[in-house]
Formats: structure tokens, C-alpha cells, sequence
């Protein structure tokens, strides 16, 4: 399908705000398409500090339930930190783990089976946990649905802290404390993601402790020490990478590569790394996908102990058999996308009749498919979600496009939902295998009301257009400093004029699906790379031009830097 390139206009005060900030005007264009429209903004997006972080006490519910669990530290009382299987939780689990553990709490850590007890607070699982001597239970990123786990806990005199980010629904579980960003108050960052909400309780916690809002030298440095955990939370959660969520990331990512935790050494090294400086790419490609494996293809708890209390050597068994895990999950999930894009082709399931996809099928591992999911999107760009069947249940995943609110979508069609959980761009459910046929047709019908023909069109903003000339390595250094990169902060994307093909293109990578060029424009040239773009080699030497959407990338070989393009699409001569 065509994009549509949308390039945002040249700012008239973009040259004065690069002399007043002290920026190439490049990078003042792209801190205005950003809104930073003042030197204030600017300076503190370029130099995000920790002491700009919002006090934990103004986090609805952190104070009281910080109180609680201090209490409960100095009464000796078990407490499980229940937490979910992604990223997001169990970073949040470990963070809580080692400030808890740090002031001497008999502390337990348990984390639901993807597949067997699915997402958030299970039942039978708490249960178990209470009959194994648990008087306080803590969740993270997990538990603000859970009314009626919740109604059974407080039964069984068991202390409940709740401390979660996703949307509450209507009502609002009974629990001793709940620290939410939006529950019971309204933070200054809605967007704090699991792991960010149990960083601030870490510290709100740390302050009780001490008894006063200056934490103690050893829980100071141990919380600074928790920052690239908050960082591959935040990260790997997708959520805005601006104002506080910015910090996080990007003091986290900066001492990530010298923490002193043994299981992000280990995984550090498995994912080669060592000695380099992270990025949120290695984060949302390498990191975070190993860390996932053992929720997606085994059991989250080995991602927990790789995270607490892992031994170097332990780590570093723990690490090769996630890795294992995330090539298995790699090759699951090329087979159910080869599936899936077999059954849309062939069924029609992509026509401007049906402005959503639902799948089911049996076989398919309920480990991998919102991946699958997030791949037919970018694929066809329309909602999707796909279900996997076993013993006459299904759990789906989803994935939504800009303009339609998926967990909005979900309330519509609840009735034919055994549960479901999630947000605007990504959601879960669980079904009743009768009840697959009767659900697609509701949701396909709420997606056909709802997205316009505009909506189905896939756009690429870009923040401007640039000669090759003024692509100097400074320049794109300059820009590479704009990171971390992610949701809210996107990569910036540029458009070039009219270029020249410089030699002939080739297709290079697995199936030869990527596509290698060098192009020209005057007398400059510049070397590109479009991965999954191999599809566009005859286009491209037929026509012998092109206008080119790119990301500016460094390559560096043999200690020798150069500018390149990452080619994100191609627009030909009519």
C-alpha cells in the first residue's frame, strides 16, 4: 500500500532558536516538531536531569501504602510481590525485590504463567499464596481489575497494596493502598509505566525507611542502581519517552552499560553489547525480547531471578537458556506470520468491507501472537487481533492503529469476552471458542463505524526535507543525541529531493529481502539500507530516481564513522 508522506513545514524560528539554544538548525526544527518551543523546554529535553524527577509523594497512594509496607518490614510479615510477565512487571518486581530485601523484609517474589494462569491477579494462584503463610501482597503492573481477587484477599486478612498503570475500570478493587497514576488523584506523568510506578513507590518507600524525605546514602545509591531496570520497563512499555519518562530512560540507559547487577551483565554480554553504548533500538530488539522469551515460550519466574537474586554464574545459565527461548520464539513467530498473512490474502480479510482483522486458530502459541499481531498492522494497517484455540478456549492479542481506541472497541463487543484488559493500542481477551465467529463480526462492524478511509491509509511523518550536503556526520551526531528514541520521541525521519541512482542496487539479508543502494545528488553520495524493501529493486532500477524517506543512521567500521540512510519508502517519477 502507498504512504502518504506527511513533512511537517520548515519553522521561521527555527534559525533563531539554533543560535539561542546552541544547535545545528536541523535539530531545532526537529525540538519544535517536538512542541519544545521555548529555551526552557529545550534545554531540559537536551539535558534531562534526575533532580527533575516528580517527588514520589505526589503519586496518588505511594505515601500510604509506602507507610504499610514499612510496616510490614519491621513486623516481619511475608510479603509476595506479585507481578506480571513482561518486561514492565518483572523489572518492576525486581526493582521492589531489592529495596525490600535491601531493608531486611521476608520478601517473595511470584509471577502468573502466561499461557495457564494469564494476565494480572489469578485466583487459585493467590490462594495458594495465602495457605503458604503471605500477609501482604504487592502487585505490579497488574491488579486494578481485579475486583473480585481482590474482595477475596482482604476475606483472608491478607494486607493488599495494588500498583498498576493500565486503564481501572468502573470499579475500583478494595485493596489497603493502590499506587496508580491516575486512581485516587491525578499525577504529573499519566504515562508511567509499571516498572516507573514501582520505582517511585521504591522511594517513597526508601524515605519511610529513614524517616524522612532525604533518603538514606545506601538506599539513595540502590535506587540509582534501580534506574536501567525503570529504564527497560519504560522502554520495552512503550510509553511516551518525554518529560519524566525521558529521565528515566535516559539515565537508565546510561548506566546500563556499567551496572552491577549480574543478571543485566549477562544479558548485556548474550546479546553483545558489552563495551558499547545502549540504545533504546537495543532495548526494544535485544534486551527486551529475551527478557519477554521466558514469559512468551516458558515461565517469566527466570526472568525475576535473573533480575534478584541470580549468582554471576547462575545469571549467566539463565541468559543462554533465554536466548535459546527468543531464537524458538523468533522461528514460532515467522511461522504464525507466514500463516496469517496466507489467510488474509486468501480470505479477503483486508478489502475496505472489513477495516479490521480477527483470526483464530488452533495450534498457534498464545506466546508470540500480539508480536504477530503488531506485524500484520504494519502490514496491512488496519486493527488486528489474532487468538490462539486450545481445549475450546482462546486467548487473543491485539494491536490498533492511530484514531481507534482498541480497548474502547473491546467494551463493544464485551459481551462475547470471557475477560479482556488493555489500552488504546494494544489489548488482551480471553474467549470461549464458540464465541470466535459471533466476536469477529461485532468487532469488524464497531472498526467499519469507526475508521475512515483516511485512517486506513498509512502515513509517514517526516520532520523535513535535507540535501545530502548538509547530512555531515556532525550533523547526524547532533541528531543522534536527541535519544533515547521511542513512543513520544520518535526517531527522526527525513525526506530527501530528487536523487540518483550512483550504482546498480542489490538485495542482501535473509530471502534477500533488503534492499542496498547508493545514491546521488550532485556531487555527493550516500550509502542506504531499506530493510524488507527487496520488493522495490525492479521499481528502482527501472526508474533510476527517486525521492527518499529515511532515518540518518551512523555507521561505524574500523573505527572510521559514516553517514547512511535507513530507506523507509521511495517515491518514484509518475
Amino acid at each position: 500500500m502507498a504512504k502518504r508522506w506527511i513533512i511537517a513545514p520548515e519553522s521561521p524560528e527555527a534559525p533563531d532558536a539554533a543560535r539561542s539554544w546552541g544547535v545545528t538548525p536541523l535539530v531545532a526544527q526537529l525540538l519544535i516538531n517536538r512542541g519544545l518551543s521555548t529555551s526552557a523546554a529545550a534545554r531540559q529535553f537536551l539535558t534531562p536531569k534526575l533532580t527533575d524527577l516528580h517527588a514520589p509523594e505526589l503519586l496518588p497512594g505511594a505515601v500510604g501504602a509506602a507507610q504499610r509496607i514499612s510496616d510490614a518490614i519491621r513486623d516481619r510479615r511475608r510479603i509476595v510481590l506479585y507481578g506480571d510477565y513482561d518486561v514492565d512487571g518483572t523489572t518492576g518486581v525486581a526493582i521492589l525485590w531489592h529495596v525490600l530485601h535491601r531493608a531486611g523484609a521476608d520478601v517473595s517474589t511470584y509471577v502468573p504463567h502466561r499461557i495457564e494462569e494469564g494476565y494480572g491477579l489469578n485466583l487459585a494462584s493467590v490462594e495458594r499464596l495465602i495457605e503458604g503463610g503471605a500477609k501482604m501482597i504487592i502487585t505490579i503492573d497488574c491488579g486494578i481489575t481485579a475486583v473480585d481477587v481482590a474482595k477475596a484477599i482482604r476475606r483472608a486478612g491478607v494486607s493488599l497494596i495494588i500498583t498498576d498503570h493500565h486503564t481501572p475500570a468502573e470499579d475500583i478493587p478494595d485493596a489497603d493502598a493502590i499506587v496508580h497514576p491516575t486512581v485516587g488523584g491525578a499525577y504529573p506523568n499519566e504515562s508511567l509505566c509499571g516498572a516507573g510506578v514501582a520505582f517511585k513507590l521504591a522511594w517513597a518507600i526508601a524515605q519511610r525507611l529513614g524517616g524522612t524525605s532525604r533518603v538514606a546514602p545506601e538506599f539513595r545509591d540502590l535506587l540509582v542502581e534501580m534506574l536501567p531496570l525503570a529504564a527497560l520497563g519504560t522502554i520495552a512499555d512503550v510509553v511516551p519517552l518525554t518529560g519524566e519518562n525521558r529521565i528515566i530512560a535516559r539515565h537508565g540507559l546510561g548506566a546500563l552499560p556499567g551496572t552491577g547487577l549480574p543478571g543485566l551483565r549477562a544479558l548485556i554480554e548474550v546479546a553483545g553489547l558489552t563495551g558499547e553504548r545502549v540504545s533504546s533500538y537495543d532495548v526494544g530488539f535485544k534486551l527486551a525480547p529475551r527478557i519477554n522469551a521466558a514469559g512468551r515460550m516458558g515461565h517469566a519466574d527466570l526472568a525475576v531471578e535473573l533480575l534478584t537474586n541470580a549468582t554471576p554464574e547462575r545469571a549467566s545459565e539463565i541468559t543462554m537458556y533465554l536466548d535459546e527461548h527468543n531464537r524458538a520464539r523468533q522461528a514460532t513467530e515467522r511461522k504464525i506470520v507466514k500463516e496469517a498473512r496466507e489467510r488474509v490474502d486468501a480470505e479477503g480479510l483486508a478489502g475496505d468491507a472489513r477495516r479490521a482483522i480477527v483470526l483464530a486458530s488452533k495450534g498457534w502459541h498464545a506466546g508470540v501472537i500480539g508480536i504477530v499481531a503488531a506485524r500484520i498492522v504494519e502490514r496491512y494497517h488496519r486493527p488486528t487481533i489474532l487468538i490462539a484455540l486450545e481445549n475450546g478456549e482462546g486467548q487473543g492479542s491485539g494491536r490498533s492503529i492511530r484514531n481507534f481506541d482498541l480497548h474502547a472497541a473491546l467494551v463493544t463487543s464485551g459481551k462475547f469476552l470471557t475477560s479482556f484488559g488493555g489500552h488504546a493500542m494494544a489489548a488482551g481477551l480471553r474467549i470461549a471458542e464458540g464465541n470466535v465467529d459471533a466476536f469477529t463480526e461485532a468487532f469488524v462492524a464497531t472498526a467499519n463505524n469507526r475508521i475512515t478511509h483516511e485512517d486506513l491509509v498509512p502515513k509517514i511523518r517526516l520532520d523535513a526535507e535535507i540535501s545530502l550536503s548538509a547530512l555531515s556526520l556532525q550533523v547526524v551526531e547532533s541528531v543522534s543525541a536527541l535519544g533515547p528514541f521511542g513512543s513520544g520521541n520518535p526517531k527522526p525521519k527525513l525526506a530527501t529531493g530528487w536523487l540518483e541512482l550512483a550504482e546498480e542496487p542489490r538485495l542482501v539479508g535473509r530471502d534477500s529481502a533488503h534492499l542496498s543502494a547508493r545514491f546521488r545528488e550532485g556531487s555527493v553520495q550516500i550509502k542506504s539500507i531499506g530493510f524488507g524493501l527487496g520488493d522495490q529493486i525492479e521499481a528502482l532500477k527501472n526508474h533510476r530516481r527517486c525521492r527518499v524517506a529515511f532515518e540518518p543512521i551512523i555507521n561505524e567500521w574500523n573505527g572510521r564513522k559514516t553517514v547512511e540512510m535507513q530507506v523507509l519508502d521511495m517515491k518514484f517519477p509518475d
